[in-house]
């Protein structure tokens, strides 16, 4: 076949592709139709997984996992947003790890307010300036993020779904000679996550001076031949800074989980995760009585971690599981009084 006659066969496609995107669109608006007759929420991430599973499933051809992602999740966003377009509000700034993930489960399309701190993000999806937030709950290499765990002790809002993001950073600068930089631009965090990188270029005695963003970082890299950032790729991309060397992390396996918190409740998905808070008596054996009844339901906890709120030691604990699962739903109730059932959602990832 000519590469010509190819292309006829590309646009034939293509041409049909149109129509059935078309007839798809068709579907939602009336599906969203009957969801403002019920106050149903356009967005269910259960729903979605749900397709994805099934779209994966009976997949014969050349398309990865990871491409049926990327076209079916940008789909769907497209189709919410014709609905109803929704803001999605995110710890910023712009091309941070966490409007990555927020584009992860929401696409390009969205329309994205960044705010400057976590508890900003509560505030203003508890507002409804944005129907949905996204913030970090957790690093591998920093463990859990203090301000989420108490905005969600503060907060009525649920977790809806969560995000997993490899987190890889760039040296960036506009200078071709790296012997000719004296000062690096960062988050603090950044310099010591790269401190290997900096002692084999001999860059670990330079000027390291920390900012509150990694753009912002990119930003002032721009301006001064003698700087670098230390930033993600995409930071640098957007500022044309020019990237020298990627991927400078220590830890390559280092991962950050985000949450996306609203004011709804998911349904189950069959493969869900459940967060809570857990307020225990200051008694003996109280944790080891209440941490007893999971094992007696076979129900498998991924994670405790104790946190001080106002004084108070509180449990973050997580498990498999939805909370209205029947083998579940007995022993939340019987704590009722001691949790605060922070959301089930489909899981993505068993921990970092």
């Amino acid at each position: 076949m000519t590469l010509e006659e190819l292309r006829v066969k590309i646009d034939s496609i293509d041409d049909a592709l149109l129509e059935l995107y078309n007839q798809r669109m068709e579907l939602v608006h009336q599906v969203g139709e009957v969801k403002n007759t019920t106050g149903a929420p356009i967005y269910r991430p259960e729903r979605e997984q749900a397709i994805l599973n099934r779209l994966k499933s009976q997949n014969k051809g050349k398309l990865t996992d990871q491409a049926i992602d990327a076209l079916f999740l940008e789909m769907f966003a497209v189709a919410r947003n014709l609905e109803l377009p929704e803001g999605v509000a995110y710890l910023g700034p712009e091309a941070s790890f966490t409007h990555q993930a927020a584009e992860n489960k929401f696409g390009a399309m969205s329309a994205y307010l960044p705010i400057s701190s976590i508890p900003g993000v509560f505030r203003e999806v508890k507002k409804g300036t944005a129907k949905f937030g996204v913030i970090p709950i957790e690093n591998s290499s920093n463990g859990i993020v203090s301000d989420t765990i108490n905005c969600l002790d503060e907060y009525d809002l649920k977790i809806i779904a969560e995000v997993c993001l490899d987190v890889h950073m760039a040296f960036a600068t506009v200078s071709d000679d790296i012997t000719k930089i004296t000062k690096i631009y960062s988050k603090d965090i950044a310099f010591g996550q790269c401190r290997k990188f900096l002692q084999d270029l001999g860059l670990d005695e330079v000027e390291h001076i920390p900012v509150e963003s990694t753009v912002k970082a990119a930003k002032l890299a721009l301006k001064d031949d003698t700087a670098a950032a230390l930033c993600p790729a995409v930071a640098a991309k957007l500022n044309n800074l020019p990237i020298r060397f990627n991927n400078v992390e220590d830890d390559t396996n280092n991962r950050t989980r985000f949450f996306i918190i609203s004011d709804f409740e998911n349904a189950a998905s069959g493969n869900d995760k459940t967060s809570l808070l857990v307020r225990l008596s200051n008694k003996p054996g109280s944790l080891v009585n209440f941490l007893n009844d999971f094992e007696e339901a076979h129900v498998n906890l991924t994670k405790i971690k104790s946190h001080i709120v106002e004084g108070e030691s509180i449990f973050f604990i997580e498990f498999h599981g939805h909370q209205n699962d029947t083998h579940i739903k007995p022993i939340l109730e019987k704590h009722k009084d001691e949790i605060k059932i922070l959301g089930s959602y489909v899981k993505e990832i068993d921990d970092i």
